[in-house]
């Protein structure tokens, strides 16, 4: 098992949510529109917003951040 998909998992018993959970929740957000992530929208406050609202540490937010642009 990657790294990336080490942490996507841990992210789910932390949190409770899949990455499709979380992508959700970044469209209400307003992070994403159309599937995409807003050319205005910086990594960093998705970083901030995932470590600030979901606790979680920042190797776990970026496994969500990557996850949720497609890589």
């Amino acid at each position: 098992m990657d790294r990336t998909q080490a942490h996507i998992d841990k992210d789910k018993v932390i949190t409770g949510k899949t990455p499709d959970d979380f992508k959700k929740l970044a469209e209400k957000k307003g992070f994403i529109v159309d599937g995409e992530f807003l050319p205005t929208i910086k990594a960093g406050e998705i970083l901030n917003w995932l470590k600030e609202d979901f606790e979680l540490g920042h190797g776990y937010a970026m496994a969500i951040y990557h996850t949720m642009k497609g890589k």
